[in-house]
This record gives structure tokens, sequence and C-alpha cells, in this order.
């Protein structure tokens, strides 16, 4: 018998690099994280760039299939998802009802703000580009990454440094405005995409905000409560261990995404609604208020059950390890360099300064005063500062793509 065995493929090889950087990581990641602050975002990021198609060329996600941008929109999709459920579940309870009105302010008007001036400065950058297409990239510039968030709000130096309801304040932030980038990236590819202004704000009011937005997060809220009640019986009864228990963090998360996506609303909102929250009332007209009442983790007892566990850590910390190494192996660096579109690396390197310093500080200078969890301009202008950006925006833009491929749907 004549067989090869020896087989060299792309699927050996990402189980190789992934999962050779987790183990390579998790050997030094105390000193790593707690001495050098160094965390497993930048170093997988790094890391898969060195490995990825512009060095070693070892490990390239965009030769696996021509459609690379659906496989970077699920994996993205999963790792969000999972963490933006963790987020949920392990804030205080009744976190949102008693914040609410600092998550509103922190969210809607800082991220509209964001979103025009970083556009307004993409147009005049890459005059090429029609002001409403530079609203569409900004809109993808507008999350918070809740990935990167959590890993560094909960990092040894800021909770030594960040005041607790500040480091609460952002992880809830990061989680809510993640999935409201939803509504900004539809208006600018209506805008786009449908013959006149006034369908384009139709067809956004309609299935931007209301079905996507909306429909999104009473549906993720509604599924957290009744998985809490089921969860809650089932431990009474003693139908379930605790190893089951906890593994909800990601299999639940992974069933709310599978239900919202399928039905085409906001599926990142509904994991961080299933995670924390349902909602009441939306009320946008002179004032936006949002009323949140129970969910999974409203009473604490999901957080009670879980409290101390590390599985969820555990988890969170191998899809970010592996995303983060998936993302700087497919960053798209040839077209960091682009003249027939006007884009060049010195014109992106003047964005990144410019996003760095208006996309955030300026709002949040403005309003931190209403703001209850924000005392001082110090603490505005960290938060404004601290404004990480990642796996939400490639989610965000791989979502863009797939939404410009596809202008029927």
């Amino acid at each position: 018998m004549d067989f090869q065995l020896l087989e060299v493929n792309n699927v050996g090889l990402a189980y190789i690099i992934l999962g050779g950087f987790v183990v390579a990581f998790s050997m030094c990641s105390f000193l790593m994280k707690q001495k050098w602050y160094i965390n497993e975002v930048v170093l997988g990021t790094v890391f898969g760039i060195l490995v990825g198609p512009y060095v070693a060329d070892v490990f390239d996600p965009r030769s696996w299939s021509t459609e690379v941008n659906a496989i970077t929109l699920e994996v993205t999709r999963v790792v969000l998802a999972t963490g933006l459920f963790t987020i949920g579940a392990e804030l205080p309870k009744r976190y949102m009802v008693e914040n609410i009105k600092a998550l509103v302010i922190m969210v809607v008007p800082t991220m509209a703000l964001g979103w025009v001036i970083v556009a307004g400065f993409i147009h005049l950058l890459f005059p090429r580009l029609s002001f409403i297409s530079s609203l569409a990239i900004a809109a993808c510039l507008t999350p918070t990454d809740p990935i990167i968030c959590a890993a560094i709000v909960g990092g040894r130096y800021a909770i030594d440094n960040v005041p607790e309801k500040l480091r609460h304040l952002l992880s809830a932030e990061s989680a809510a405005n993640d999935g409201m980038a939803f509504p900004f990236l539809t208006i600018s590819l209506f805008l786009i995409l449908d013959p006149t202004p006034g369908q384009a704000v139709s067809h956004w009011i309609l299935v931007g905000c209301l079905y996507q937005v909306i429909m999104g997060v009473i549906i993720g809220a509604i599924l957290g409560l009744i998985f809490s009640f089921i969860m809650k019986t089932s431990q009474r009864r003693g139908f379930i261990n605790k190893e089951s228990y906890v593994a909800q963090y990601l299999v639940f998360a992974i069933f709310t995404i599978g239900i919202v996506s399928t039905i085409g609303s906001d599926d990142l909102l509904a994991a961080f609604a299933a995670g924390q929250s349902i909602p009441l009332t939306f009320h946008f007209i002179v004032k936006l208020t949002l009323v949140i009442g129970c969910t999974i983790s409203y009473d604490g007892e999901f957080n009670l059950h879980t409290k101390g566990d590390v599985f969820p850590t555990v988890v969170d910390f191998i899809l970010n390890c592996g995303c983060f190494v998936y993302i700087g192996a497919w960053l798209p660096f040839a077209s960091f360099d682009m003249p027939s579109l006007g884009i060049t690396p010195w014109r992106l390197i003047i964005l990144l300064i410019t996003i760095i310093a208006f996309r955030r500080i300026p709002a949040l200078l403005i309003l931190y005063k209403w703001i209850p969890g924000i005392d001082t301009w110090g603490e505005a202008l960290f938060s404004g500062h601290y404004g990480p950006m990642g796996v939400g925006a490639v989610f965000i833009s791989s979502l863009a793509m797939h939404m410009l491929q596809n202008p029927s749907s």
C-alpha cells in the first residue's frame, strides 16, 4: 500500500499556529500581563502579522477560501457574542437599570459626534471618497471594542488605578455601543444603495433602527429572561451541575446569535441583552430614555453560581488569542497604499492621530458633567482616550462588505 504520511495543509498549520501561540503565551502570561502589562490582544496581533503572508507566510486566512470575508464575519461574530454575553452576565445585578442615564449619554451622543467628526477627517484626507462613503467607513470605527476592553479594564493595573464604577461603566458601554454601530452603518449604506434620500431614511428607520436594533435587543432580552427562569428551575430541582451551569457562557451566546442573525436583527446587542437586560420601552424623541428590567443576571443569581469559576475566563482567553492571531494574519497591508483612491501610508497615519484625538475625547469632555460615574475632567479624558478598536471594527467592516455585495438584501 502506497500512501503519504506527511501532509502539510492549511488546517494543520492553523492548529499548530493557534494552539502553539496559546500554549506559549499561557506559559508566561503572568509575566506578560501582571509585570509588563502586555496582554493577548497585542501579542496575538503581532504574532499573527509575523506568521502571516507579509512576513513568514505560513498562516494566510485569505488563502483559505474566496469567501474570506464571510469567514472573518463569522469568526468575529462568535468571539464578540461570547464576550458581550460574558460582560452582560458579569456586571453587577440591576446594573443597567441603575446606570442607564450614564450609558445612554455615553453611547448615543458620543458615538454620533465621533462618527461625524471621523467621517469629516476621512473625507478631508481622502477627497476621492464621497462624504456618504466616508460616513460608512467612519461607522466601522465607532464601536469601542468589548474584547480589548475586557482585557484592559480587568488587568491588575486597571484594578489598582481605575475606580470600580468607571471600569464597570466602560465595560457596559463597550458592550452596548458595539451593537449600536448598526444604525450608523445602515444609514450610510442605505444612502449609498437606495435611489433617494427619503427612501434611505425610511428604510433606515424601519430596518436599521426598529427591526435590527430594537427587535434584536428585545429578542435577546426575552431569550435571557426565559433562559434565566429555566436555569433557576433546573438548579432548584437538582437537574444541572455546576460545570453545565458555567458552560452557558459559551453555548447560550452562540444560541442567541444563531436565532437573531437568522432573522436579520442585531445579534451583538441581542447577546449583550441576553446576558444583562430586557428593554421595556425605547423613547427616541427629545430625550432618549431606556428602561431596562429583568434578565439572566438581573437578580445576580447567575453570577452567584458562576462566581470563582475560571472556565468563562479560559474560554474568553482562548477565543481572544485565536481571534487576534487571525486578525494579525488577515490584515490587508497591501491595501494601505492605493494611490488610485488617494490612500497612502502618511495619510493613514494622520487619520490614526485624528481618530485618537477627536473620536471620543471632545464629546466626553463636553458631556461628562451629565454622566454619573465620571466625576472629573481627568476621568472624562481617560474615558475619551480609552476607545480601543479591534474585533468590533473588523466585524462591522466585514458586515458592510457583505451588505454591499448583496444590495438587494
